[in-house]
């Protein structure tokens, strides 16, 4: 699916101010979770970067504790 940067910014917007509610381009979306609009967000700027042929790296950590 093809995403726009109007998306793009209405979920930064929407991230940033602590709705989960969004109205873009007369559609109105409602997620249930914080973390399902940070998922929808994520989506989106990597189909924007795929879109535009720029290479997206992901950071893998890991952590370790013995609890000794």
């Amino acid at each position: 699916m093809t995403y726009t940067l109007a998306q793009r910014d209405a979920l930064r917007q929407a991230i940033a101010s602590g709705v989960l509610r969004l109205v873009y381009e007369g559609k109105h979306v409602e997620y249930r979770t914080m973390d399902e609009l940070k998922a929808a967000l994520n989506e989106v700027e990597q189909s924007l970067a795929r879109d535009n042929g720029e290479v997206q790296t992901r950071r893998i950590k890991i952590y370790a504790d013995k609890n000794l």
